[in-house]
């Protein structure tokens, strides 16, 4: 089997192939124009975010056997097109899942401790403790929407902090537990205090968090994205941010992400971006929500385990 690697990915994956006498090729730096007449030799393509696979360039590809994505969503493949050809597709939630988890969780403990207005405040010699004063989790109803790997994840993170934890998944049931509710999306905009996003982007999700549903909810509350940030508009969120019906958000991704993840837009900044920047309120990181050095590894790990188990 041959295995072009088209995106960086951590080098387990490649040794692992290589032990089963597998041919693996870097081509992590070529650009897409030159893929296209290489692509052809190849059974296997491992990918993050670099290109998109659609059928202007897998059509290229009349050998391909798999797609492995080093990651949990697969929004940039094609996969009518995958499995019109017959092309196992492979994704590795089970490799991030963790770090997603203590992510969110460590974004909502930040957004209610203050942690980094306080830390910047005490730096520039500001001793302001009643103007800190932190939120508990303690009481709070949580929302998850999408109870996958990465929701789950998050709600297992929360079970030592004395709250009610509501999910829903549309696609999945009969996963309530002792900590976990399995409940409606009703149940949730009528409780939640807190509304945490575990969803991939698909035309289903794209702007769920519009001006209509935040409206839907009961409770003035909080947001939490570590999806896609394109499942949230963020003119509404910034509305809801002004009229105070949100009270504050922690998101790891932007509706204005590039498809690589790896730059948010080119020339002037939105004005909706520049609120969330001067909102205190707002916690905000660069999506790394899934990206811990232990996630690196592990994300690699569980491909190795899913191809080779299917193909041998």
């Amino acid at each position: 089997m041959k295995v072009a690697f088209l995106d960086t990915v951590h080098p387990v994956l490649q040794e692992r192939l290589e032990a089963k006498e597998w041919q693996c090729y870097d081509y992590s730096d070529t650009p897409m124009d030159k893929l296209i007449y290489l692509i052809n030799d190849f059974d296997g393509i491992v990918i993050r975010s670099r290109f998109r696979m659609d059928e202007s360039f897998l059509q290229h590809a009349n050998n391909l056997k798999f797609i492995a994505r080093s990651g949990a969503g697969m929004e940039n493949i094609d996969e009518d097109y995958c499995q019109s050809k017959n092309i196992v597709l492979f994704n590795a939630p089970e490799g991030n899942r963790n770090a997603v988890g203590e992510h969110a969780l460590g974004m909502l403990l930040s957004l209610f401790n203050n942690l980094n207005q306080g830390n910047a405040q005490v730096k520039s010699g500001i001793w302001d403790r009643e103007g800190n004063r932190g939120i508990e989790i303690e009481g709070k109803t949580i929302g998850i929407i999408g109870y996958g790997n990465n929701g789950s994840a998050f709600a297992k993170k929360l079970q030592g902090f004395d709250c009610e934890i509501l999910a829903y998944d549309k696609y999945k049931s009969g996963f309530g537990n002792d900590f976990v509710k399995e409940a409606t999306p009703e149940e949730i905009t009528e409780k939640a205090d807190i509304l945490s996003l575990h969803v991939p982007e698909t035309d289903e999700t794209r702007g769920m968090i519009n001006t209509n549903h935040i409206n839907e909810f009961k409770k003035n509350f909080y947001l939490i994205n570590l999806s896609r940030g394109k499942n949230v508009q963020t003119k509404a969120l910034v509305q809801a941010l002004k009229s105070g019906k949100i009270l504050g958000a922690c998101l790891d991704v932007l509706e204005y992400e590039k498809s690589s993840f790896e730059n948010m837009f080119d020339g002037d900044l939105p004005e909706d971006f520049k609120y969330l920047v001067k909102a205190d309120n707002v916690i905000l990181s660069p999506h790394v929500g899934g990206w811990t050095h232990e996630s690196y590894f592990k994300l690699s790990n569980v491909l190795a385990d899913k191809i080779l188990n299917h193909f041998q």
